[in-house]
């Protein structure tokens, strides 16, 4: 078997960057026989968003680790048959059918909440449960409308209601339909031998810790923390207990724990040169991004446009295991428009091509259209490059 070739309690940079990267799905061939619900099993958890500009986040996840999967294929892969749901994790994000248990804490946290942002009308929550099991899956508007107003903070009485359920596990999102939520009966969603809340908040907690470095190959506390969205204190009380086992990192200034199957074998493999979206479990921890690849990622969506350095949806672009650009696309009709690019110097261009012209045909478009390169003397290059890949 081939080790690293050191204790592997000490690991440089470069190394704990690739065991990243290969935790991640973008180091080694992926599991194409698994496909979709293989990549959901092997992150987690898959963030949800609503903006959607080459695609929506939870689309472009999959895309990133596999290639130009089917966009339908990626939809029943969450949402037909009971192999996922819908719940609070690192945000709104699919997770694997399997680790309903394991988020009964959070539930019973939610059950606990003195306070909530909307008050609940009386009546409305057993109205909305009643109604669910008599008519199957609806949707808000379908129980009785989702706002009382057109402000999007306005809820009706029975999305409130719905939401709460949802949060308690008495209800879950079956699937996303136009964008909204389809609610059904946990009892009906959930496989018997899963919906249950026996497993204590200790034990949750322990698990959720281990799929965080599982998932992220080496981890710090506060990346482990942020993957689920958990508190310092609670990682802390069971990291001793998780399975992961405690490393060094150079030039990390914390400590760190790694998946002990990662530490087994030396990451290595073909890299994916490929966008991604800006909720990727590989960048969405902006100092945890920092740290492994020397890269300030920001989401700048809800930045006034004027304030915007690198555009409203900038996408890193990973190649070689390094983010070496950024990308803020479009689309007008079917040619995919690179509104601005930034790249890492000239070495990144055949790179940044690549990755537009492998989404362009994933999207169906036929066309690349560079509106502006953040350095101009690179905008020729990148153009001769796309007019070559696009030939």
């Amino acid at each position: 078997m081939t080790t690293f070739p050191r204790a592997a309690t000490e690991l440089s940079a470069d190394e704990a960057r690739r065991i990243a990267l290969r935790a991640q799905g973008f180091l080694g061939a992926p599991d194409r026989r698994a496909g979709v619900r293989g990549v959901l099993r092997h992150l987690g958890a898959v963030q949800l968003d609503t903006i959607s500009v080459l695609a929506r986040s939870h689309e472009l996840v999959p895309y990133a680790r596999l290639g130009a999967v089917g966009r339908r294929a990626v939809e029943d892969a969450y949402w037909t048959g009971t192999h996922a749901f819908e719940y609070w994790s690192h945000a709104a994000c699919v997770l694997p059918i399997e680790e309903w248990p394991h988020f009964a804490f959070r539930r019973r946290a939610y059950r606990a909440r003195p306070h909530w942002n909307h008050g609940l009308p009386a009546g409305a929550y057993d109205q909305v449960i009643k109604q669910l099991r008599a008519e199957g899956p609806l949707t808000a508007t379908e129980l009785g409308g989702a706002k009382r107003t057109s402000e999007w903070w306005d809820w009706s009485g029975e999305k409130v209601a719905v939401e709460r359920a949802l949060m308690y596990g008495e209800v879950v999102c079956v699937e996303r339909r136009g964008w909204k939520r389809v609610y059904d009966l946990a009892e009906r969603a959930v496989p018997e031998e899963l919906l249950h809340d026996r497993l204590d908040d200790t034990e949750c907690l322990r698990r959720l810790v281990r799929l965080a470095g599982q998932s992220l190959g080496v981890g710090t506390r506060a990346d482990l923390a942020d993957y689920h969205r958990l508190k310092a204190e609670q990682v802390d009380a069971v990291i001793a207990d998780s399975g992961l086992v405690p490393v060094t990192v150079a030039d990390w200034s914390k400590p760190a724990w790694a998946d002990p199957e990662a530490l087994r074998t030396p990451p290595r493999g073909r890299h994916r040169t490929t966008l991604l979206s800006p909720f990727d479990s590989l960048v969405w921890e902006r100092a945890r991004t920092e740290r492994i690849f020397g890269f300030t990622h920001r989401l700048e969506a809800y930045v006034p446009r004027q304030k915007r350095v690198h555009g409203y949806y900038a996408m890193p672009v990973l190649a070689g295991g390094r983010l070496v650009g950024r990308v803020d696309p479009a689309r007008e009709g079917r040619t995919l428009v690179a509104k601005q690019v930034t790249l890492d110097g000239r070495k990144a261009v055949p790179a940044v091509a690549q990755a537009l012209v492998e989404a362009a045909g994933w999207v169906d478009c036929t066309d690349v259209r560079v509106e502006r390169v953040a350095a101009p003397d690179l905008r020729e290059p990148l153009a001769g490059e796309l007019a070559r890949l696009l030939a």
